[in-house]
């Protein structure tokens, strides 16, 4: 996050920055920087940085915990139709609601697109998962393939959204289907983190319960855990999290579905580290992808959704490679 902060068009060496920090907190009075340099590292940089951040935790949280969950390394946010519905409900306020949006202002039309993506990530994900039950229990296979055949749904409306947009709408909802940090703010930082906030401090207090969810619902429920509350606060605390994330950034994907990968090939299966380290992990990938996306290109930038594709994808069939090698099954 330090070299997020400091590598950009305009450039803050090492100590430049922690002249910032130790000026900023009364350490000292030294001042080696310009003023250029610190407005650039307030208001443009640092938001940025803290927002991509929380997305990146809220991202590799909510697929650790959703592959917890249903007990299938694929359960990712984007697969199960939480980051469709969410662009689909943000693109429906950007066409249908401009007028609005606009009377509303910057600061609380942002609100207004985090709580609209968080309702369609939240019915998407109940359509979902209400399809893939049968006889009281949730089929892991029929949740995958609902999935699938609800984010084609969804994609299909935000193509007809798409195709029936302005100019202006077109280029506002472009930004949600690439992903993007460009229009990060305080003001986009403060609308996303109450959402982020309270699913990074709820998930990681399912650890124990999904470790024993891992041994079957029936185990689980002899053990006293109450499946169904369970599942019912870890799909709220997830949809809550991408629901905002997709809506002040759009849709950024593999970091929920490789992180919790890396994870467990690292440190094994136990949800209790799995989940906070998730979040950490998360957080330092996003904020390195968002330093790629706008430095490779400089002065333009990169989506940061291709930059998170294109590194996201090899390491994931590499990881599954590696996994088949093996079990001696290539």
């Amino acid at each position: 996050m330090v070299a997020a902060l400091c590598v950009g068009a305009v450039h803050i060496s090492l100590p430049q920055f922690w002249s910032m920090v130790t000026n900023s907190i009364g350490l000292s009075n030294e001042q080696s920087y310009t003023d250029q340099q610190t407005a650039v590292l307030l208001n443009i940089r640092l938001p940025r940085v803290l927002l991509g951040a929380a997305i990146g935790a809220a991202l590799a949280i909510s697929g650790s915990s959703l592959q917890g969950l249903f007990r299938n390394p694929l359960a990712e946010p984007g697969l199960i139709g939480i980051s469709a519905g969410a662009t689909l409900a943000a693109a429906l306020t950007i066409v249908f609601g401009g007028p609005l949006l606009n009377r509303l202002g910057n600061e609380h039309s942002y609100y207004v697109l985090a709580i609209a993506a968080f309702i369609g990530a939240f019915i998407t994900t109940l359509i979902v998962y209400r399809l893939a039950m049968h006889n009281g229990k949730t089929v892991i296979t029929a949740l995958l393939l609902m999935g699938i055949a609800i984010n084609a749904i969804a994609f299909a409306f935000t193509g007809l959204l798409t195709y029936l947009s302005t100019d202006e709408q077109l280029r506002n909802i472009t930004f949600w289907s690439l992903g993007s940090l460009g229009g990060a703010s305080w003001i986009a930082f403060s609308s996303a983190i109450p959402f982020i906030v309270i699913p990074l401090i709820g998930l990681p207090f399912m650890g124990k319960s999904l470790n024993a969810i891992a041994l079957g619902e029936a185990q689980a429920a002899h053990m006293g855990i109450s499946v169904n509350h369970i599942k019912t606060l870890v799909i709220i605390f997830s949809t809550m999290a991408v629901g905002a994330s997709v809506a002040v950034a759009g849709l950024i994907s593999f970091i929920g579905l490789v992180i919790p990968h890396i994870l467990r090939m690292a440190f094994g299966a136990d949800n209790r580290l799995i989940i906070p380290a998730s979040a950490l992990l998360g957080a330092a990938a996003l904020s390195f992808a968002d330093m790629i996306s706008r430095t490779v290109v400089a002065p333009a930038e990169l989506p940061i959704g291709i930059v998170t594709a294109i590194g996201g994808s090899p390491i994931f069939i590499y990881m599954i490679w590696s996994q088949l090698k093996k079990q001696q099954i290539i």
